[in-house]
């Protein structure tokens, strides 16, 4: 039987995360998991594409808008289920096992949250994601998001937007997004370069506007200050 996961990686520069973010599939390209690797990229000046091309992914190459990327990606994909990864998110050992089990199961999911960062504030950051993602279906995009390509399709996919695509796509699938009993681990470098409590309530005011109808490339402006 051929594989079922197509992995879609957006990237944006990002050659000095991106080779731990690929080196963690294997245990799915092993296990016989994964189909294909796709990494969409919005335009990388650095190595990020050559890094991706030696690891043997598919690169399909667009404007730079996480949304559009991801639609591109997902366009490319010829698996029966998707999981997008942001390339500064490391899966955990035993993931394509916990994968398999949710494709068996059937439903979207995605995996708990951790930062590679110990304390209080990571540990409230990412007590809050987990929550957001248990009680009202809203993970964001770096909790490594699994769909089956035929509920992607049927929500309408990855709306091509600078911000928010990954809360978009949740409330068309309208909540129904499980929580996996795995987590994985990703960059807090914005964090700790802007200050937990500040980005933290940035994010949740984002969030709250969006929700509100504001326009996602005014608040993809206001993100990127």
């Amino acid at each position: 039987m051929r594989a079922e996961l197509s992995v879609i990686i957006p990237t944006l520069d990002a050659g000095h995360s991106l080779p731990a973010c690929l080196g963690a599939l294997f245990e799915g390209v092993h296990t016989g998991l994964i189909r294909e690797v796709i990494v969409s990229d919005g335009g990388s000046q650095d190595a990020t594409r050559v890094m991706a091309e030696e690891a043997g992914a598919v690169i399909v190459i667009g404007p730079p808008s996480r949304g559009g990327q991801l639609r591109r990606g997902a366009e490319a994909a010829g698996g029966a289920w998707l999981m997008v990864l942001h390339a500064d998110t490391g899966l955990p050992e035993g993931w394509s096992e916990a994968v398999r089990a949710q494709i068996a199961k059937g439903g979207a999911a995605a995996f708990r949250l951790r930062f590679d960062a110990g304390g209080v504030a990571p540990w409230l950051v990412a007590g809050w994601a987990n929550l957001r993602t248990r009680m009202f279906g809203l993970p964001y995009g770096d909790q490594a998001l699994l769909v089956s390509r035929r509920a992607y399709h049927a929500a309408g996919g990855y709306p091509d937007i600078p911000l928010m695509e990954d809360v978009a796509l949740a409330r068309a699938l309208k909540g129904r997004i499980a929580l996996l009993p795995l987590a994985v681990t990703t960059s807090a470098a914005r964090y700790q370069r802007e200050g937990w409590l500040r980005r933290g309530a940035r994010n949740l005011w984002l969030l709250a506007r969006y929700l509100c109808g504001a326009d996602p490339a005014r608040l993809a402006a206001r993100y990127r200050r």
